[in-house]
């Protein structure tokens, strides 16, 4: 779905609702604005509920600061037009109080983006604003500044967060990634020392080759027909249960051989639709389509493992927090994770970048799942409904296991009991 065809009142409600639905704002918290090509601002309204706006409701604040609506603009809207003031290249801003950003601005602490380079790519740096009373021109200036430095993103001391972009949809998705990188950075944070990652690591990501040639894709089969539909419904199923976010989350399954289906790269999850997803087969994609930038990895994992028919390679906050801190994921928790998850690797960073040696290695029946250093996690398996299973319960132990620091240590199940899981639910006798 392209956004910016809607008008930008329908923009503002959509993208609310959607903030409003996972719980990074409040009825009465944020506000979003946009600034269309002739100056004026449209913004959200003051005190009205955030969870339940109408196209009517938004404000249009003309190019003389006159305001036009039913409401008056929300109480913050100086500091937008501080904020267009100094930056021509934004045309739309988000403000808003997730917790996750609202913690880091209460400790007056900065997220690091720097713990997965998809986060750095999306957010940059990020800027950090004094407080100052909400909806004055003083915090107005502070913010303005902030952005005028060159951040696109800015914490709002004891506050929240500010984001800026070219158009709301991209402002969407450096917020939303932000949330995310918060969340995972206070996670790994109650589990093990956080592992940053240095400039020429970062590098590596915009290094990583995808350049396939292309195919002309005449006559698709009902199967393939049938799996476009599936792999949409469980993207959507994965991002509503915030395993993956809107810029990130690769899903793929196999065809035939050397053939499979796969997310595409710059596409908004929650929007994904069955022509979006891109067939590759025998290593070139389909023609006018850009595939996930792990299309390669995916491709040499089918390549050397055939019993595989489904990979996903997702961001789950609690999972990715393993990734990212110096610390063990135990699946010996209970036994479904256990049986589903089995051991669970780490895989340098940069493996997934330059080829996918490591991982393709490693992965096998028995080590279906592998945690990928400042990545990701990823997961195989024998179905896409097998392979998302695999990671729901990732996710599900993941956040038992950090959740269970603050109350003691894990007592994992016994050597003697996995070998009883092992020969009643793994053994490959009949």
């Amino acid at each position: 779905m392209n956004l910016s065809i809607h008008h930008p009142r329908e923009q503002l409600v959509r993208i609310m609702q959607r903030i409003y639905d996972f719980g990074m704002t409040t009825t009465s918290g944020g506000n979003l604005s946009i600034r269309d090509e002739e100056g004026n601002v449209w913004i959200t309204p003051s005190a009205v509920d955030k969870g339940s706006l109408h196209p009517s409701d938004i404000v249009r604040i003309g190019v003389d600061g006159s305001f036009e609506g039913i409401h008056k603009p929300s109480s913050e809207y100086p500091f937008h037009l501080s904020v267009y003031a100094g930056r021509q290249d934004l045309n739309a801003i988000i403000h808003a109080h997730p917790p996750a950003l609202v913690s880091f601005s209460i400790v007056r602490k900065i997220p690091d983006t720097s713990i997965i380079p998809q986060a750095k790519h999306i957010c940059g740096e990020v800027g950090y604003a004094e407080y100052d009373l909400p909806g004055s021109e003083a915090l107005g200036i502070k913010i303005g500044e902030s952005f005028r430095q060159g951040f696109d993103v800015v914490l709002m001391e004891n506050h929240g967060t500010v984001v800026g972009g070219a158009n709301l949809s991209q402002a969407f998705q450096k917020f939303e990634t932000l949330e995310f990188c918060a969340r995972t950075q206070i996670e790994a944070s109650s589990i093990g020392r956080i592992k940053s990652l240095d400039d020429s690591r970062i590098d590596l990501f915009y290094q990583r080759k995808r350049d396939l040639p292309e195919f002309v894709h005449l006559s698709p089969n009902t199967r393939e027909l049938w799996l476009r539909g599936e792999i949409c419904s469980i993207v959507k199923r994965a991002y509503r249960q915030r395993l993956i976010i809107s810029t990130y989350g690769t899903f793929s399954v196999r065809l035939s051989d050397r053939d499979f289906l796969i997310t595409p790269y710059g596409k908004d999850r929650y929007y994904l639709n069955r022509e979006d997803i891109v067939l590759i087969m025998e290593g070139k994609r389909e023609r006018g389509k850009t595939p996930s930038r792990s299309s390669l990895l995916h491709d040499k994992i089918y390549r050397e493992h055939p019993e595989i028919n489904c990979i996903i390679t997702a961001q789950s906050p609690f999972a990715t927090a393993y990734c990212v801190a110096s610390q063990t994921f135990d699946t010996r928790t209970i036994p479904e994770s256990y049986i589903l998850l089995r051991e669970i690797p780490v895989i340098p960073y940069g493996d997934q970048l330059t080829g996918g040696s490591k991982i393709s290695s490693v992965i096998s029946p028995d080590i279906p799942i592998v945690l990928i250093e400042n990545d990701s996690i990823l997961i195989t398996g024998k179905s896409l409904m097998e392979t998302f299973d695999r990671l729901e319960v990732a996710e599900f132990s993941a956040r038992s296991l950090t959740q269970s620091a603050v109350l003691g240590k894990m007592v994992p199940i016994e050597a003697r009991e996995i070998d009883d899981l092992k020969k009643k639910f793994l053994s490959k006798d009949p």
